[in-house]
């Protein structure tokens, strides 16, 4: 507390964004530059420097929120720092050339609030953004930090805690969107067998492609997520806990750890947490990296220390789940609501969304778009809305043509669905889902056929093979698009692939095989164009497929705007290209491999493609 004091006596706070992404593009030599410059121009007891989570901006990279006043730095670089200081922090002269300037504007935009990626958000599960230093307890608790705990453990019985959750139209942000309140009501009906034992897990196993919202969540804000779990521990009657976070992601592990052990050292976690007799404590798992893990019988299998594979169900998690016993799990993002819903109210949170699906959710944009990031909207908002008021729109003014969702198992909605308000049911009746919270963005410049079989790849090398509709359908329908996208695929394979598809999704196991076929159904029904421009006339529209295109120089151009600069057929694999330096050059279409180097190497245009 005292820490906290000293704290509000600095004149400026330097909130620098310390999430993997900036982590990765130096921001810890941001950091460091900033520290020197700043001890240098005796600022030292003026000035404090913080390191916060991920912003979410991750495009503009690394990042600088200076408050008050919350201007906004970005794309910083240390020989920056020195200019920054001096100029913003010394004379009091902000600096716009390093702010952020929208496109189609001449002047930057240095209030945080005025830049459209951050206007339409709003923060549940993060809340905490950018605020705080994850590293320290007492800023979670300057914060409202562990109120929820303490309202939960001394004023509220579990049952009512549980009513509270379910009243608050929470679903589970993991994927699946069951009722958080009646999975919570069902482990603590369940009988304890063998003992008395029951327990939480985090699910923090995130392999979607592209995806780093609960990555996000854990290194931002931890302490969000532990008291999230302190909350349904007390709800069902668990005394020990697990966060299964993937190997991947060292930062997160190291916040988590940290934030365990400072919640242990206030009395926040182990036995007798704030005085009530309530014991609970928590232990963190690193997943080995499998996909399928996500799944919860295989990451129950995971922490259990056998090979991460699905089991059928009944029975349940919720009525046996780890060692056999009744077992709560909910994913990183839905333990980082529970704090809040608790502390404001269930009619607060359920004020926010749709009918039928409550409150925000965190999706990371990424893709052709401009404005990739890390962003929370509320329930109901439009695709549209997501991708051009939030994320800006298509690089280079090209034209969107789908978006993923939902992770590799997820459907791919076409821009005639633009206005698709994004909630659970609308998601599933579009073909897609919401998942965990990918959120991929396509241009006109992407084959769909592609897509279908980059995901299935990714979902064939990811299954655990228990299951023979998953284990085998996969890989043939893989083998069907691969014949597709090289120019081999019958009028018949259509009508096979659709049928397989259907009979993978009806039969698996568990959820990778069942949702797996998505990404081929949906760019069936949105995009059958394309499979039948590959299939009828031995073309990729998007001429992303190569085997299909026809690669040819224009000779004049060649000649004169490239000057004849030999680097198509110097890079040329199969000898195919005709012509020395300074002359036209020809592609023999006899000799080409139709690898498309020279079209990737010509710096003038001369090669096209057909």
């Amino acid at each position: 507390m005292a820490e906290m004091a000293k704290e509000k006596a600095y004149r400026i706070h330097l909130m620098v964004c310390a999430g993997t992404g900036c982590v990765s593009n130096n921001a810890f030599g941001i950091k460091a530059a900033l520290e020197r410059e700043v001890k240098k121009q005796g600022l030292e007891n003026e000035v404090l420097i913080v390191t916060t989570g991920c912003n979410g901006f991750c495009e503009r990279g690394p990042l600088l929120v200076v408050q008050p006043g919350s201007i906004f730095y970005q794309q910083l670089t240390e020989k920056d720092i020195p200019h920054l200081v001096e100029e913003h922090f010394l004379k009091g002269r902000p600096v716009k050339k390093l702010m952020y300037t929208p496109p189609k504007e001449k002047t930057p935009v240095p209030v945080l609030s005025d830049i459209d990626f951050f206007k339409k958000q709003v923060l549940i599960a993060l809340r905490n953004r950018g605020l705080i230093d994850p590293e320290k307890i007492d800023e979670y608790i300057a914060r409202d930090g562990y109120k929820a705990v303490a309202k939960a453990l001394t004023e509220m019985a579990p049952e009512q805690v549980i009513t509270e959750i379910a009243n608050s139209g929470l679903r589970g942000r993991g994927g699946a969107g069951f009722p958080t309140g009646l999975k919570w009501q069902m482990v603590r009906n369940a009988p304890a067998s063998n003992g008395s034992l029951k327990y939480l897990i985090c699910n923090g196993d995130e392999g979607d492609p592209g995806a780093f919202m609960d990555r996000s969540i854990l290194e931002a804000d931890p302490h969000s997520v532990i008291e999230g779990m302190v909350i349904g521990a007390r709800a069902v009657g668990a005394s020990e806990g697990f966060v299964y976070v993937r190997n991947e992601y060292p930062l997160a592990i190291k916040r988590m750890n940290i934030a365990i052990e400072q919640a242990r050292d206030y009395g926040l976690l182990g036995n007798n947490i704030l005085g009530t007799g309530f014991d609970f404590d928590i232990k963190i798992v690193r997943g080995a990296g499998a996909f399928v893990c996500g799944e919860e019988t295989a990451l129950i299998a995971s922490v259990e220390g056998r090979l991460g594979e699905p089991r059928t169900r009944p029975p349940y998690p919720a009525q046996s789940g780890l060692w056999e016993k009744p077992t709560l799990i909910n994913n990183v993002e839905t333990w980082a609501n529970v704090p809040i819903i608790i502390d404001r109210g269930a009619k607060w949170y359920a004020s926010i969304g749709t009918l039928t699906s409550k409150g925000t959710k965190v999706f990371s944009l990424v893709g052709k778009i401009n404005n990739t990031g890390l962003v929370e909207v509320p329930m109901g908002i439009a695709l549209r809305e997501i991708i051009y008021d939030i994320g800006g729109g298509i690089p280079g003014g090209k034209e969107f043509k789908a978006v993923q969702t939902g992770g590799p198992s997820g459907g791919c909605i076409p821009k005639e669905q633009l206005d698709l308000p994004i909630d659970y049911e609308s998601l599933t009746a579009a073909g897609s889902m919401m998942g965990s919270g990918g959120m991929v963005v396509m241009d006109e410049d992407t084959c769909m056929v592609d897509v279908a079989r980059y995901f299935l790849t990714f979902t064939k090398d990811e299954s655990c093979g228990k299951c023979t509709p998953c284990r085998e359908g996969t890989k043939a329908m893989l083998d069907i698009i691969t014949r597709i996208t090289e120019g081999k695929g019958t009028e018949e394979d259509l009508t096979l692939l659709e049928d397989m598809a259907h009979a993978v999704k009806d039969s698996s196991l568990c959820g990778l095989g069942k949702t797996a076929p998505n990404p081929v159904l949906t760019t069936l029904r949105y995009f059958r164009n394309e499979y039948e421009a590959h299939i009828r006339d031995r073309k990729c529209p998007a001429h992303v497929c190569r085997q299909l295109n026809v690669y040819t120089i224009d000779e004049n151009r060649c000649l004169t705007v490239g000057k004849g600069c030999d680097l198509c057929r110097r890079n040329c694999a199969s000898d195919a290209i005709r012509g020395a330096k300074n002359e036209a050059h020809r592609i023999v279409q006899e000799k080409c491999i139709k690898c498309g180097v020279c079209y990737d190497v010509c710096n003038f245009g001369a090669v096209k493609v057909d």
